[in-house]
Parts: C-alpha cells; sequence; structure tokens
C-alpha cells in the first residue's frame, strides 16, 4: 500500500487498502461493507457485533459470524431480548464466539431495548437512517488521510448519546461510526476503489425508511 490508501488485487483491481488481500475479508469489503441496509435484523446484528468486536479485530469478529448468528438466534431481537441466566451460561461456553460476559449481556439489554426503539419509530432502519449525514456533513473528498483521521464524525457522536439514553451499551462514537460506515449510511470506500462508484449507486437508488 502506498500513502494512497489504496492496494491492487491480483485481479488487477484496485481497493481500499484495509482487507488486506484476504479472500473473506476482501469478499466483505466487496459485497457487503457500506452497501445501504434497512433489514432490522441485520442493522440489529451489525450494531451488536461491532460491539463484540471493540478492543479486537474486525476480520476475528467476521470470521466467527456464523457462529454468532447461531448463538443468537439469528440476531432476531425479539428472541434474544428473552435471554436469561441458561443462556449467558451457554454463550460463555461458546468457543465459537467472544466469550466476554459484559458485552454478551450488552447483546441481550440491547435487543430489548431495540424492540422498544421499533414500538416507537416503527422499525430500526427508521431510526437508523434518520441519523444519515447531509452532504454538508461528509468530507468533500474521501481520501486516505480523511478516513485515518476521523474514527468518528460528529453524527455518530449524536447516535451514540442518544442511543446510550435510551439504555443502549456498547455503543460509543466509534463502534457507531463503523456501524455506519458498514451499513451504508456513509459511503467511506476511498477515492479510486472499485467499489466507491458502485456504493454511490447503491446509494442514490436506496429507498430510505421514513
Amino acid at each position: 500500500m502506498d500513502g494512497t490508501g489504496l492496494i491492487t488485487g491480483d485481479d488487477g483491481l484496485v481497493r481500499c487498502f484495509w482487507h488486506g488481500n484476504l479472500e473473506d475479508y476482501r469478499r466483505y469489503h466487496d459485497d457487503e461493507w457500506g452497501n445501504p441496509v434497512s433489514d432490522d435484523r441485520r442493522l440489529f446484528e451489525k450494531i451488536c457485533l461491532e460491539g463484540f468486536q471493540s478492543g479486537l479485530s474486525w476480520l476475528t469478529i467476521l470470521r466467527k459470524r456464523e457462529n454468532f448468528r447461531a448463538a443468537f438466534a439469528g440476531f432476531d431481537f425479539e428472541k434474544v431480548a428473552q435471554f436469561g441466566d441458561d443462556d449467558i451460561a451457554r454463550l460463555l461456553a461458546d468457543a465459537g464466539i467472544v466469550r466476554h460476559r459484559g458485552k454478551i449481556v450488552s447483546t441481550i439489554n440491547n435487543a430489548a431495548r431495540a424492540i422498544d426503539l421499533k414500538a416507537e419509530f416503527g422499525s430500526l432502519a427508521r431510526y437508523f437512517w434518520s441519523f444519515e449525514p447531509t452532504p454538508e456533513e461528509r468530507p468533500a473528498r474521501m481520501d486516505y488521510a480523511t478516513l485515518r483521521a476521523n474514527p468518528t464524525s460528529p453524527t455518530s457522536v449524536r447516535l451514540s448519546k442518544d442511543l446510550r439514553k435510551r439504555g443502549w451499551t456498547f455503543v460509543g462514537p466509534t463502534t457507531v461510526y463503523a456501524f455506519m460506515q458498514a451499513m451504508g449510511l456513509v459511503n467511506d470506500h476511498i477515492e479510486g476503489c472499485v467499489c466507491r462508484g458502485k456504493v454511490e449507486a447503491m446509494r442514490e437508488a436506496f429507498a430510505r425508511p421514513r
């Protein structure tokens, strides 16, 4: 990688640097990261997994994602909210996930908070997309230096504060910004990445929940 934050794969395509040309990570970069998402279960899954990622690499979580899905009822928050002490014990014994009691308890708590959000707003998607930054809040150009210098944003700070006010946990501004990047609320593919234009077109065509 040079100072542009871009790397060229063995397929000749130029991409953001962070997947390191690892096959599974590159697929995630190409097929998921930044694509706009309105499915409530996927939104809940991602914000929970970002919480589990805290202090670890996203690649670690990505490679355990199917285990997490099996352990947490496919991230159906109606079901996860009903988890009790036996489920916590089961999850702490599950070597296929990150066995961190605080993060496990947080996911169960956040499931109950997600039910509250859905009751208030009609869907998690409607709530989260109400925090989509305006063009004026976004950098004029997304280059490597800008990406590195901005692990949070004013919007992620506002969203984090609002979630915590509502009782969510493990939703600090950096975690929330990573969630926004992944779920397409912002397009942080670096200029010159093969995926940037594709994601921008998807965002333009995306029917934002209202």
